[in-house]
């Protein structure tokens, strides 16, 4: 089963993150859909091929420039306020084993599982 690109922008629009971190995920998904056609039909087992555009994988996604390239502007999408004072706006790693590079792979990767889940939901209840 297939489901529009308009139809999982809608579903995105309606959900309620409650974390910051989450809120980042539904905002990288957005701009990821946004540059696809709205008549688009996309399914679950291609979602992730299409929204890498290309890259052959979300480390070379984020590092190859195709989501945000500053460390404050990806701080700022997936941290709470205090955790961004603690990151000193993106001028501090996240944690010892990424960079902020590293670390908006990971949210892209989730974004792409979560359109996934998305177009899933939409197909079993079409059935």
């Amino acid at each position: 089963m297939k489901m529009q690109v308009s139809a999982i922008y809608e579903a995105l629009a309606s959900q309620h993150p409650r974390s910051a971190w989450a809120r980042g995920v539904v905002a990288y998904a957005v701009p990821m859909l946004e540059d696809l056609d709205p008549e688009e039909e996309l399914y679950p087992k291609t979602v992730e091929k299409t929204l890498l555009n290309g890259a052959p994988s979300w480390h070379d996604y984020s590092w190859g420039g195709c989501a945000l390239i500053y460390n404050s502007d990806i701080a700022e999408r997936l941290c709470s306020p205090s955790e961004l004072k603690r990151s000193d706006n993106g001028r501090l790693r996240p944690n010892a084993r990424e960079e902020w590079l590293d670390t908006q792979a990971r949210a892209c990767f989730q974004a792409t599982q979560l359109v996934k889940r998305i177009a899933c939901t939409h197909e079993r209840s079409a059935s």
